[in-house]
Formats: C-alpha cells, sequence, structure tokens
C-alpha cells in the first residue's frame, strides 16, 4: 500500500466516502496547478458534494499529512496574496499593502484571509512545492492570486496579452528590457517581492527612448506614478534580492481588469473558525494569546436551561446529569448541522457562533423542537430551552487557552438570552430583519413580535423580537 493510499484509508474512517473518493482522484487525476491552494469551495461545486463535508474531509485529511494548509491574506482589490503562513498566527500586522492596486488594508478574517490546501509532498511532488522554479504564467496563477480568482481556460493566452515583457532574474543579477509603451497606464510589476512601478502613458508618441531603473529588494516601496510618452522605454532592472523575482511589464487595461472581475466563492478563516470540526482538531492551534483579528460579521447564539437547579432537585442528580449531556449532545448535532460552532459551554449553557443569521435561526428552531421531542419521549417538561440570538462585528482572540470571541457583539447576544422564558427565542433587528433568516421564520408560518428593551449592562435601547 503506498502513502497516500494509506493516508485515504483512515481518511475514509472519519470523512464522507464520496468526498474521499473525489480526494483520490484529484490526487491521482489532476494537474500539477490544481493540487496547489485549492479552493474547497470550488473543489465541492465542481464535484456536486456538500460544502461543509468538503471542508471537513480537507480538514482531516491536513491533519494525517496528505495536505498542508495554507493561511493567505489577500487583497480585496485584485486578488492577490499579500501574505501566507502555516496558521492563523501569521496574520500578525495591524496593515496590508498591495502594490499592485496601490492601497493599505486592515485585515479582516470575513473575506480577506483565505485558508486553502496544497498537496503535501509525501503524497504527490508538484512544481508549487518549489515555487521558484515556477515559470512567470504558473507563479502568478499559483502563488500570486489567491484561489479566489476564476482564471479562464485560456489563462496564459490572456496573460500573454496583457504583458508586454518579462524577465526571470536570478538573485544579485541585472537586465535590460526594451519594448514599445503604448498609450496605455503601464505597470511594472513584480509578484515575488510585490514592487510595482506605475507608469501613465500620455501625450504624442515619441521617438526618443526613455529611461527607467528599478532596483528589487524585500522593502518594496510604493513609488510614484511617473509620466510617459507613448513610445520607446529601456527599464535597468536590479535584483538585490536572495530569491529569484520575475518583473514583468503590465498594460492596466480592460483585458487585465475583466480577468480579475471573475470571482468565485473561496473558504474564509471566519467561516473556518465557525466550523465545529476545525474547532475540534484545531483546538490549541489557532491564534497567538496576544492576536486580535477583526471579524465584521458573525452570527452569536446562546442557549441556556430554564430551571435547571430545581430539574436536578426534582429527579436527582444521576438523572438530571444524563439529561443535560443529552441535551447537550442534541445542540452540538444541531449547530455542527447548520454550519455553525459551539465555542463553550457555561454550566448548562452553550455559545455557539455561525457564519450568518439564517443558520442561527435555522439552528434555534430545530433546538426548540429537539427538546419538545425529548420532553415528549420523557413525558415531562423538564428541558426548557431559553434562546438569544445577536449579529454583529467581533474580535477573534484566544482566552482560556482556545479560540473564543471578544466584543459587544458577544455582550448583547447573552443579554438577549437572558430576556428569554422557556421555549421562546430572542432574537436582535440585525437577525430577525435579515432576508434569509426572515424568509425562513416566514415559511415556518411564525409571526416575531417586536419589543424595545434596554439591556442590563448596555446603554443603548435595542430592538429585539420574540420568535414564538
Amino acid at each position: 500500500m503506498t502513502e497516500d493510499q494509506k493516508f485515504l484509508a483512515v481518511l475514509r474512517q472519519s470523512a464522507e466516502p464520496k468526498t474521499v473518493d473525489a480526494i483520490e482522484t484529484l490526487i491521482r487525476d489532476a494537474p500539477d496547478h490544481e493540487l496547489n491552494r485549492i479552493n474547497a469551495l470550488a473543489f465541492a461545486a465542481r464535484n456536486g458534494l456538500d460544502e461543509d463535508q468538503v471542508i471537513g474531509a480537507f480538514l482531516h485529511a491536513a491533519r494525517l499529512g496528505l495536505f498542508e494548509m495554507s493561511w493567505n491574506v489577500l487583497c480585496p482589490g485584485c486578488g492577490g496574496v499579500l501574505e501566507s503562513g502555516m496558521s492563523l498566527k501569521s496574520v500578525n500586522q495591524s496593515e496590508y499593502s498591495c502594490a499592485l492596486c496601490a492601497a493599505g488594508y486592515e485585515p479582516t478574517l470575513d473575506e480577506m484571509v483565505e485558508v486553502t490546501f496544497t498537496v503535501s509532498s509525501r503524497v504527490r511532488k508538484i512544481a508549487a512545492h518549489e515555487p521558484d522554479t515556477l515559470p512567470m504564467h504558473e507563479y502568478v496563477r499559483q502563488v500570486f492570486w489567491s484561489s479566489g480568482i476564476d482564471l479562464p481556460d485560456d489563462y496564459e493566452q490572456r496573460l500573454d496579452e496583457i504583458v508586454l515583457d518579462a524577465v526571470e532574474l536570478p538573485p544579485g543579477e541585472r537586465a535590460i528590457l526594451s519594448l514599445q509603451l503604448p498609450a496605455e497606464f503601464v505597470i511594472v510589476f513584480d509578484p515575488v517581492t510585490h514592487a510595482a512601478q506605475f507608469i501613465d502613458v500620455k501625450g504624442e508618441p515619441t521617438r526618443e527612448r526613455q529611461s527607467l531603473t528599478l532596483v528589487l529588494n524585500e522593502s518594496h516601496p510604493q513609488n510614484d506614478t511617473m509620466v510617459m510618452q507613448p513610445g520607446p522605454l529601456r527599464i535597468s532592472l536590479e535584483n538585490r534580492t536572495n530569491r529569484r523575482v520575475l518583473p514583468a511589464v503590465w498594460v492596466a487595461g480592460d483585458a487585465l481588469h475583466h480577468m480579475l472581475e471573475r470571482r468565485r466563492p473561496f473558504l474564509t478563516a471566519k467561516r473556518l473558525l465557525t466550523n465545529q470540526t476545525f474547532r475540534d482538531l484545531y483546538r490549541t492551534d489557532t491564534l497567538d494569546i496576544d492576536q486580535r483579528l477583526k471579524i465584521t460579521s458573525l452570527t452569536f447564539l446562546f442557549t441556556d436551561l430554564k430551571g435547571s437547579t430545581e430539574l436536578y432537585e426534582r429527579v436527582g442528580d444521576l438523572v438530571a446529569y444524563d439529561l443535560v449531556r443529552e441535551h447537550f449532545r442534541v445542540l452540538n448535532e444541531i449547530v455542527a448541522a447548520e454550519a455553525g460552532a459551539v465555542v463553550k459551554t457555561i454550566g448548562d449553557a452553550v455559545m455557539a457562533t455561525f457564519p450568518t443569521p439564517d443558520h442561527a435561526i435555522s439552528a434555534a428552531l430545530r433546538m426548540r423542537d429537539a427538546m419538545r421531542s425529548l420532553n415528549e419521549t420523557r413525558g415531562s417538561e423538564d428541558l426548557l430551552l431559553k434562546i438569544g440570538i445577536h449579529e454583529g462585528p467581533c474580535l477573534a482572540v484566544t482566552l482560556n487557552d482556545r479560540q473564543d470571541y471578544f466584543g459587544q457583539t458577544v455582550n448583547i447576544a447573552s443579554r438577549v438570552q437572558g430576556l428569554a422564558d422557556s421555549r421562546a427565542i430572542f432574537a436582535t433587528d440585525a437577525v430577525v430583519e435579515n432576508p434569509q433568516a426572515s424568509q425562513i421564520i416566514r415559511l415556518q408560518g411564525l409571526q416575531p413580535t417586536l419589543q424595545k428593551t434596554a439591556l442590563r449592562g448596555i446603554n443603548d435601547e435595542f430592538l429585539v423580537y420574540e420568535i414564538p
């Protein structure tokens, strides 16, 4: 049995069989570039598979050593990878700059950090395992651009139309490019160091040769835009880094913009942190203790059992303990099925996160139904669940050796749960007025009741809905 067959046999014990079959076919038959920085969502769509099952399978496969996981900070403008690391701990700057877009961005986990998977060299050796050997076309495809760029089948031909000239420059070497400048905006860009020089080409064409000198180093400062005329240009390039660079002259016209407009969904860090399989497998290795990473929108759901103290007195410790354990098991299953994750339990309470409000609403309704079924089975009203939901920005942090969340959104969600009575679901207007969430409520035939209320410890008055 080969190395990959051993890994796959173990993977079949923890992942859905059809998904494992598709991963096995990918490893065996796919061209090299499809095995580098794999977009899990695109893989699921291409193979007609469930996204969450695919994410879970790749996470288990990465844990086994079939794949290496990569956390990539992206430019929201061009989709370029500004930084890449083996864990979220590598996202440690307050701002990332994109030279190609001449813009700086504060990193958020919603859309600026993608998570991809690359086949391990122990399983199959691909060219991207040695990125400095990739030709420019493939380096740009596989290393510079993120998995969210949907490159066309004729990608190489299109890039040839965009790039006027290019050179591969080893460490310490110099080169000269001679070309004709068109009357368009041009960028001299190196995807390795991310150095860029903008050239605004305008005015009357000239026959006089124009000159430009660029030194490529690790600092790659943003240069001011130069104005030149259409006509001959000589570019002197010097590589002062310790690795090969790939400077090229790009025409920043419609062809480039159209290619970069083709986007597809990708696995964000936010979605992964809200995935139960990820939390189970990578519980203690997500964030450094001093990291504070922003998420612009996350939905929090808090639950608590009403009268749990009385429950222990009424049925005894042993029976109550088994009941509470069963309640936790059911809630965990529902949270995971709705693309959420249980962050922690506090006594008889649960704190869970979901990527969007509709998943949280769906989970809350299923939780209430599940508790009703458990009570009917027992012929009693022992398990009465109170639920509160809120959506908003927060910080991903490490607290008590686990990945957790901090901020006013968390506080509000907890306070909203405190308003709920037995079997009640309370949610803020941010949740109930979400189009997808409101559709779920409407299809259930429910009529939320609006209440204006003050939440303990919160200054603002809140619009909170009770979902009967």
